[in-house]
């Protein structure tokens, strides 16, 4: 595939910009990052003041999008990709589609959850030719605001990183066992839910941010997981949890790809994206609609090993089978992109 795109998002291995930037070389593209985390250095008070006091504002937000503008400039790229609510000015983006590239979000976050809402963005997701949203709830909304040409396009799964580990030792088995696993930060949505499955007596394994600031989920906090440490967690975890954010409207999470693909036997919070990804109950994956289900559902699966077997088989052969690694999603965006440009 014949391109040259400028990614904007965050390169780490197990963040979204990495994964498109492999996705990127896999397909042959011409692919450049600018690292959106510089948008963000800075003073903890000037931090604190621009987030706080200016409409959840990036501390950088003007340099960094000169930043990305130069980049552009350097680059020269068909298509600017931009990853979430990106830290690139809508005067930024006009001056880079003046010169013929074509503008795409893929809005991993919903803009409207209140710890997000921010109008500088809102501004800057008018000037964007293609928005890409991983969840239906904000389809309407989005061109509701004036956002030009809006599909859904789900998460997916990077090979590279979301595949079963290559080893697991009897010292990983023993670092990383647990009856359930969950990864993400605790929001308190999530500490409410998981509350009844820790009271309820089993061994939960917590990873990411503040999990340790609440009494009910400290003992189960285990910090943060690297590409390998996710491997591990969620092959030596009996049911591994996908959970969505209610906050964001989302209908699945990135987890509900990832875990799957790396092996694990999910326990899925019960929606209409879940259910067109899994398949009815039962096929490819447990559902649970409260946390009394969940806990319902996970003393089922844990009493009973060779279900369990058969759910991370049947979900792991339904994500890998079909074509939704994020080659798939980048080649979505860019055809989208290039039709666009005709």
């Amino acid at each position: 595939m014949s391109a040259r795109v400028l990614i904007v998002g965050h390169p780490g291995e197990t963040h979204l910009g990495g994964h498109l930037m492999r996705a990127a070389a896999s397909l042959g593209v011409d692919a450049t990052i600018v690292d959106a985390s510089a948008a963000y250095d800075g003073s903890a008070w000037r931090r604190r003041a621009n987030w706080w006091l200016r409409g959840h504002r990036p501390a950088r937000l003007e340099a960094f999008t000169r930043a990305v503008v130069d980049a552009a400039h350097n680059a020269a790229p068909d298509v600017l990709l931009a990853t979430g609510l990106a830290p690139v000015t809508v005067d930024g983006l006009r001056t880079i589609a003046a010169t013929g590239v074509r503008l795409v979000n893929y809005l991993t976050d919903d803009p409207w959850n209140p710890a997000h809402r921010a109008p500088w963005f809102f501004s800057a997701l008018r000037a964007y030719d293609d928005v890409f949203t991983p969840r239906q709830s904000n389809l309407g909304d989005l061109r509701t605001i004036g956002a030009s040409d809006v599909s859904y396009l789900p998460f997916g799964y990077d090979p590279d990183i979301h595949r079963p580990p290559s080893t697991l030792t009897n010292d990983d088995r023993l670092r990383y066992e647990a009856d359930v696993m969950f990864a993400g930060g605790a929001d308190r949505e999530r500490v409410a839910t998981l509350r009844p499955l820790i009271a309820d007596g089993l061994r939960v394994a917590l990873y990411g941010g503040y999990w340790d600031r609440d009494p009910a989920t400290r003992a189960s906090a285990r910090g943060f997981l690297d590409a390998e440490g996710i491997r591990h967690a969620v092959s030596a975890a009996r049911l591994c949890l996908c959970l969505v954010r209610r906050a964001n409207r989302d209908g699945h999470a990135m987890r509900s790809f990832e875990v799957p693909a790396i092996g694990g036997c999910p326990l899925v919070e019960d929606t209409t994206e879940h259910r067109a990804i899994f398949g009815p109950d039962g096929d490819a994956a447990a559902y649970f609609d409260s946390p009394e289900a969940m806990v319902r559902e996970a003393r089922a699966l844990l009493s009973a090993p060779e279900r369990r077997r058969q759910l991370a088989d049947a979900a792991h052969a339904r994500i890998t089978r079909g074509g939704h690694t994020y080659r798939d999603r980048l080649t979505v965006i860019l055809e989208t992109a290039k039709r666009g440009r005709v």
